[in-house]
């Protein structure tokens, strides 16, 4: 049996420049951190080595891997060419809210099937071939940054080049900024799973707008100035900068929010935090903010007014690795 623990992540500024339809013509990059919070991926032999047994929200036994509903692990293996196997999964955050998930399981499972038959991949190729399965094979309208923060871990600058390449960046920061970014930082589940696809969908057919396009231009000008305040030590910026990335977002494509959305963030800023974001494409799932200690109290009460559930989380810096090895 092999397990696999890979790694979910929060984008903080830049989100949309990790498609095609802005990198291919400019540069773009995102400011993100994995979390705490992981996707779990298990593989041992399938008694019956004819067939290939998969569990999930489901559970699939089937004699050919083609027969698969599940797109990412049919593609997957059939990929690695694997019969009399048994995969498991499960995770501490459901899919379709915001964290990376499809990408998280991606990455988990490539991680995993390398190690099952032999092989070596280190983060890149991790990052590299969860993009391929999902973006090349797949035609999910995606971007690229999910892959490469799930396969690395920790809180990066990851650049997207218009030659298809990506750069993984870390962010240099002091013990003492990361352990009051992790206080200061808030999550708040809205509820409302949803599919990333379509509003991704529209927001590429958006960017060959001038105006859609300038938008995501200053949001990548956003992870710079963000770096840099927290290398500098200098969290004041923190909210301010993600605030204003999440009023240029919310100009990308029309299901980016919504009135439960704008409820909870009108909320928040109003009991005390200086900015926030919706993560993930859009239409639900968890809301960031970044807030004082003294505004914590009254943060709590305005999400609990809203049925907003509070999620605690960490900062993690490993990425995906294999826990368990039993031949």
């Amino acid at each position: 049996m092999i397990i696999t623990k890979t790694p979910f992540r929060i984008s903080f500024v830049g989100g949309g420049s990790d498609l095609p339809a802005y990198f291919e013509k400019q540069r773009g990059a995102v400011l993100s951190t994995s979390i705490d919070k992981y996707m779990y991926i298990s593989t041992h032999a399938f008694f019956e080595k004819d067939k290939i047994r998969c569990k999930y929200s489901q559970t699939e036994t089937v004699d050919d891997v083609k027969n698969l509903q599940h797109p990412i692990l049919r593609t997957v293996l059939e990929d690695f060419n694997l019969n009399g196997i048994e995969v498991s999964s499960i995770a501490d955050i459901p899919g379709g809210t915001g964290m990376g998930s499809s990408s998280s399981f991606t990455v988990g499972l490539l991680h995993n099937l390398s190690a099952f038959t032999g092989r070596s991949y280190g983060k890149k190729e991790l990052g590299a071939g969860a993009c391929r399965v999902e973006i090349d094979l797949l035609k999910e309208p995606i971007g690229k940054q999910d892959q490469y923060a799930a396969a690395f871990g920790g809180l990066n600058v990851i650049e997207f080049n218009p030659d298809g390449s990506v750069s993984v960046n870390p962010v240099l920061i002091s013990n003492e900024t990361r352990m009051t970014l992790n206080t200061n930082l808030k999550l708040y589940y809205l509820g409302n799973q949803r599919s990333a696809s379509a509003i991704l969908a529209e927001q590429k057919e958006n960017t060959s707008q001038e105006s859609k396009f300038q938008a995501l231009t200053t949001m990548v000008s956003l992870v710079y100035k963000l770096r840099d305040a927290l290398e500098a030590g200098n969290l004041d910026d923190f909210g301010s900068l993600l605030h204003e990335n999440w009023l240029l977002k919310q100009q990308l494509a029309s299901g980016i929010t919504n009135p439960r959305i704008t409820e909870a963030y009108t909320a928040g800023r109003e009991a005390g935090a200086l900015g926030g974001k919706l993560l993930g494409a859009g239409g639900g799932g968890f809301m960031l903010f970044y807030a004082p200690t003294a505004a914590h109290v009254s943060l709590d009460e305005a999400m609990k007014k809203i049925e907003a559930e509070p999620f605690d989380f960490n900062m993690e810096t490993e990425g995906s690795k294999i826990i368990h090895v039993e031949r």
